[in-house]
């Protein structure tokens, strides 16, 4: 019996321990670009648990910065992956920056 709890216990640690490494904070936001005025809404992927809202927003702005694009603002923070729906609302800025 013991045995089998440790192999039962084992099993769920190897798969467990994939996912734990893989965890994502995904952060909706809002940018534009001047000259001409261009805006966009997308996701992006901070690797690990979620920051603090105020280091998600520094994060997400250097990457836009990179790129051209100037924060406007964070939406929200989640560890779910997002909806199919959320997916396509982002279209091309589906995880871009």
């Amino acid at each position: 019996m013991k045995n089998i709890a440790a192999l039962l216990l084992s099993a769920c640690l190897v798969t467990a321990l994939p996912v734990a490494a893989h965890a994502e904070c995904y952060v909706e936001y809002k940018a534009k670009q001047d000259s001409p005025l261009r805006l966009h809404y997308g996701i992006l992927a901070i690797p690990g648990a979620c920051p603090a809202e105020n280091t998600a927003r520094q994060t997400a702005s250097a990457r836009l910065a990179s790129a051209g694009w100037v924060l406007l603002n964070v939406l929200g923070l989640s560890t779910t992956p997002p909806t199919d729906a959320m997916r396509s609302n982002a279209g091309d800025y589906y995880l871009r920056y």
